[in-house]
Formats: C-alpha cells, structure tokens, sequence
C-alpha cells in the first residue's frame, strides 16, 4: 500500500512539473509587449513653413533741414498725427561770420553802383528830354539803372538769408521745418539746444523727425534658402504679432530677394509682404512678427501619422510593418509623399485596410532584457 501510494505521488510530482514547465515554456514565448496598430486614413496636409521678423511701415520719411543752425523750438512728440504742412520745429540761424560779412560787404557795393547808376540816370534824362541825347542811349541808361536795382534788392536778400535763413520771414521760410506727407511721427532724434547741419550735395544733414503712415504696413524676414525656391510672389500669408495675443493679420508675399546672406552657416533670403491692417488694432513700427506660408496643399490624400513611419539603417529608405496575424508583423516597404510633422503622405504601399505597427517608447528595453535572458539560457 505504502509503495503504491508513493508512486502515485511521485506521478503527481512528475506531472505538476511538466505542467509548471509547459506554461513557463508558452508564457515566455510570448511577446512581452503588445503593439497597437492603425489605419491609414484620408486626410488633408498642408506643407507649411515659419519666416520670423518684424512689421513695419511700408515707407518712412525723414524730415532734414534746408538750413544749419541750432533748434530753438520743437512742437509735436513721437506718435503725433501730422498733416503735410504742419510746423514741427524752428531753427535759429548762426551765421557763418565770414559768409556774414562777405554778404555785407556785397550790399555796401551795391548801394554805390545804384548811386552812381541814379545820378548818370537822372542827368542823361534832363539831356534826353532837350533832344540831345538819343533815345537808344537813354534807354541803355535807363536799363542799368534798373539792374543796379535789382542787384541790391539781391544782395539785401542773400544778406538776410545768411542772417536769419529767410529774406522775408515766410511761412516757407528755411528756418521752419515742416512735415512732408501726412503720417505718425516715429522718432525725434534731437532736442531743442541741438545743432544741426542742412541737407546738400556732400551731406545726408541732420534728420530732426521720421514720419510714417502706420495704416501702410509690411512684413519684412527671412526665409532658409531650402523653401525660398517654393515661394511666388502674390502667395498669401499669415501674420501674427508678438505684442497682440490670439490675432492673425493677412498679408500678401511681394518682395524675395534675388540674393542670399549668410547667417550662422545658412543662407538666408530676404521677404516681403503686404500687411492688411486691421483699425481695431494698434500696430506700432518694429513688432515682431511670424509669417506662416503653406508651400504645398494636398487635399484628401491617403495618410498615415508620422511616427509609424520607419527608415531603413542601410538605404534610408521608408518602410512600416504591417499585422499578419496577433502581435505578429511584416515589414513593407511604402512611398512617401509630403509630410506636415504630424501626418505624412502614402504615395504606394499601404491601403485603408492595412493595420500599421505602432512602435513603443519601452520597446528598445525590452528587447534588452530579452537578449540578456537569452544569453544566459545559452550559458547554462
């Protein structure tokens, strides 16, 4: 009984055994990670790029003087309105002392030569109105009477310009600057007390305002020479504002640049465009600003999310893997068109039915710890 008994037990042993070795056996071969799969899917996707810069006012007119000489009086701030006309400053003159008194010294001579030129006038007329002198020579008598007139009334002239930068005190004198167009002042880069020197052939001169109109703006940035061969002139865009939240402005791309500039290792090419301005909204000269533009549209195409994507370590070329069965994939190899960073065009190799292999972030791990199992059954 005693022997039965213990055979019957050493069976119940044998078979627990192969038992706990069979599901050991089946639960490890199984994979210890369970991929999710996805569809493909119909979809739009827009090729989109960012050129970052700033707004600002399409021109900018800089008011100089006609006249040097010091500021004596300012009468607007930055960021008045200002009609064409308007006063913005005075200047008072400081003459140079010896234009001065080249100019006196001009007057002085011309008041002797129109002496002289009245009593040679006068005497030749008493003789012309006896019949002794003829009628031609009075009248080239009378003539330089009237040139020696002129010369003074000139030489008074240029004499009060040098003096005061103006012969008469006129409204258009020299002395008065005034705005050129309408607009906003932007900047006032001098201050009353300041010099300043006239705008010529040899000289920029000082500029005392900068006038724009803040209802004509655009978008001035740069775009990486990669896209810039996808852009057209007239290509709509879309502003937005650094210093106005939840706001996109319109535009129209009208400038790019025929040539490139360097910067940290990539060329850079300049744009342009035309910002639709919106009243409600406040826009000052030099906001930064982000141009969006889709370089390329494709609507109801068949996609899939980038991240199932792969690319083969020889070729580079793309590549997903496809469910054949539970947990059990092929790889095919795929076509791939245009991508937005989220979702990427499938050109050929996928169908809506086809079930894609999501990779998992843990997977790289677990394959590890699969290896290490591995090695050390082969060492045992």
């Amino acid at each position: 009984m005693k022997k039965i008994l213990k055979w019957v037990g050493l069976a119940v042993l044998v078979i627990g055994a192969l038992w706990a070795a069979s599901f050991f056996i089946s639960s490890n071969s199984k994979s210890p990670i369970e991929y999710e799969t996805h569809n493909p899917f119909i979809s739009n996707i827009e090729k989109k790029t960012v050129a970052t810069g700033k707004v600002i006012p399409q021109e900018e007119v800089e008011i100089k003087p006609q006249i040097s000489g010091i500021i004596d009086k300012i009468y607007n701030e930055e960021g008045d309105e200002v009609k064409t006309g308007d006063l913005i400053a005075l200047i008072r003159v400081v003459p140079n002392e010896q234009a001065l008194f080249q100019a006196r010294g001009r007057v002085n001579n011309a008041k002797v030569a129109l002496k002289n030129s009245e009593i040679e006038y006068n005497r030749n007329k008493t003789l012309f109105d006896r019949g002794v002198v003829s009628n031609q020579d009075f009248l080239n008598l009378q003539l330089q009477y009237e040139q020696a007139k002129l010369e003074l009334e000139n030489a008074q002239n240029d004499y009060q310009i040098i003096l005061r930068g103006s012969a008469g005190g006129s409204a258009s004198a020299n002395t008065n600057i005034r705005a050129t167009v309408d607009g906003t002042i932007l900047e006032i880069p001098v201050e009353e007390g300041d010099q300043v020197i006239q705008s010529n052939n040899f000289n920029d001169g000082t500029t005392i305002a900068t006038i724009a109109d803040l209802g004509k703006m655009i978008f001035e940035g740069k775009v990486d020479e990669g896209e810039v061969g996808k852009l057209e002139v007239g290509m709509p865009l879309k502003i937005s504002l650094g210093a106005i939240e939840d706001k996109e402005f319109d535009a129209t791309l009208k400038f790019i640049a025929p040539k490139g500039v360097e910067e940290a290792g990539a060329v850079q090419f300049k744009i342009e465009g035309d910002v639709n301005v919106d009243d409600d909204f406040m826009v000052r000269a030099g906001y930064s600003a982000n141009a969006s533009l889709t370089l390329e549209k494709k609507d109801s195409i068949l996609v899939i999310p980038e991240a199932l994507l792969q690319f083969d370590k020889e070729t580079d070329e793309p590549y997903v893997e496809v469910a054949t069965g539970e947990q059990e994939f092929e790889r095919r190899d795929v076509e791939i068109g245009i991508s937005d960073g989220i979702n990427v065009e499938i050109l050929s190799g996928l169908t809506e039915e086809d079930n894609v292999k999501q990779w998992n972030k843990t997977e790289p791990i677990k394959k590890g710890l699969e290896e290490e199992e591995e090695g050390e059954e082969s060492d045992e």
